[in-house]
């Protein structure tokens, strides 16, 4: 266990579950734009969690959680709140 969450592998499998969502949603008729901004937010803060569990520089890190920010409000803004 302490493998899957060393080698960022946990955070994978949370990544590739999220896109099954997207492409389920997708295909039952939702925009796909609005399915992948409304997920990238969180993309972003499970890459920058990846990236912290690897091992990566912080700025790396820093950059991905940083990133997740104004895609945040560019999917508030897309629903209009």
């Amino acid at each position: 266990m302490n493998e899957l969450f060393a080698s960022g592998r946990a955070v994978d499998i949370v990544l590739a579950v999220m896109l099954i969502e997207v492409v389920v949603l997708t295909m039952r008729g939702r925009d796909a734009m609005t399915m992948i901004i409304a997920v990238l937010p969180g993309a972003m803060i499970l890459l920058g969690t990846r990236a912290a569990l690897t091992g990566a520089a912080w700025p790396i890190v820093a950059a991905a959680f940083a990133a997740s920010f104004p895609l945040h409000l560019l999917d508030l803004r897309r629903r209009g709140l």
